[in-house]
Order: C-alpha cells, then sequence, then structure tokens
C-alpha cells in the first residue's frame, strides 16, 4: 500500500480499534482462476505469541475457499470513514486558489496466511463472538442461542472457517494532515455542514 509518511499509521492499538469498528473487510486471494474478492465480517483475536489472529467463515459454495484451502497468500481490507474534500473548505482557496479535491479515508490492511477450519466448535464458537460484537450496543442483543439447536446446527453445515495469521498489519489514516491548520479545519466544518455527524470529521478531530 502507498503510504506517504504524513498518513502512514502503524500503532497496533488503532489498527485494532479500526478493524473492530469496520469488520467487513474486502477478502483478496489469488489462484488458478486469477484474483478473487468476497465481502467477509471478521472478528479479531490473539495468538499466545501476540501475533493477530483474523477469523471469520465463508458458505462451502464459495469457490473462494479453494484458495484458502492451498494456504496462499491472503490480504484483507478494512475500509473505516471516508469522504470527498472540496477545495472550497480550504481558506487557501481565497488566498492563493493553490488547492486541488482530494479523498480522505482510513484504511487497514492485513497480510496473512489462512487456514480453512472444518470444525463446528470453532464454528459455533467465532459465530456466537461475531454476533456479540455486532449485537453489543442493542438494548435486547440477540444471541445465537436463541435460534433453535437443530437450525443452527444444519446452517453450519453449509460453511466452513477461516483463520489468518497475520504476517504483517499496516494503515493509512488520510485525514488532511497535510493540510494547514486553518485548511484541516476548513475541512472539518465542511464535513460537519453536510454531515453533523460525520464520522471523517469525527476522525480528523481524533
Amino acid at each position: 500500500m502507498y503510504r506517504p509518511p504524513a498518513f502512514r499509521e502503524d500503532r497496533p492499538e488503532l489498527l485494532h480499534a479500526a478493524i473492530r469498528a469496520h469488520p467487513l473487510a474486502t477478502l483478496v486471494t489469488h489462484g488458478p482462476s486469477g484474483l478473487t474478492a468476497n465481502l467477509v465480517p471478521f472478528t479479531l483475536a490473539a495468538r499466545e505469541d501476540g501475533r493477530d489472529l483474523l477469523r471469520a467463515h465463508l458458505a462451502k459454495a464459495n469457490p473462494q475457499l479453494a484458495d484458502l484451502r492451498a494456504g496462499r497468500a491472503a490480504l484483507a481490507i478494512f475500509q473505516g470513514p471516508q469522504a470527498y474534500v472540496t477545495p472550497s473548505w480550504y481558506p487557501s482557496k481565497q488566498a492563493h486558489g493553490k488547492v486541488v479535491p482530494t479523498w480522505n479515508y482510513i484504511l487497514v490492511q492485513a497480510h496473512g496466511r489462512p487456514r480453512v477450519i472444518d470444525d463446528a466448535a470453532w464454528l459455533r464458537e467465532q459465530i456466537d463472538a461475531l454476533t456479540a460484537q455486532q449485537e453489543a450496543d442493542r438494548a435486547d442483543p440477540w444471541a445465537v442461542a436463541d435460534a433453535p439447536a437443530d437450525f443452527v446446527a444444519a446452517q453450519l453445515k453449509g460453511i466452513a472457517g477461516v483463520e489468518i495469521a497475520v504476517d504483517r498489519i499496516e494503515g493509512k489514516w488520510k485525514a488532511s494532515q497535510n493540510q494547514p491548520a486553518d485548511n484541516h479545519a476548513g475541512v472539518v466544518a465542511g464535513l460537519r455542514e453536510r454531515d453533523p455527524a460525520s464520522p471523517m470529521a469525527a476522525a480528523m478531530e481524533r
């Protein structure tokens, strides 16, 4: 990933927070049919040696499983907030006009070797963890155990687990860090005017 110094982000706590906040990743693999990409929600865990583990499940009918079973390198791309930035938000536009549009975004890429897991207990644990993560902010959270046991067991038969031991993780926080303070503030104000709850504005303020 192209990461100019101003936008490079390597702090594990921020990378992990971004993954947990935006768990739906683009999973990219390469196999005999070329590149394959699918959107897959992941949970994040850690091995005993401290390395990150990404866990997910795919339908057994998904042909990408063949690439994953082969253990070829995989890439999971997690995208956080993003927003178009108009030069009209820069005070420097009025001062000298030497400004151009851009796009702000937050991105995390995780590389590693996958393994496919065909174990009902592992799958149930992964699904429970993913569900609990997504239901946590609900007043009355749904749990997998709320569904009939025989129905859950039948659903588990149609999926396979995927675990990626992360070899390399890198982030890119493109949030107007390369702009003067007044331009940065102008972008935040512009985003807030368009959407008071703008996730990108909130990220820039942090």
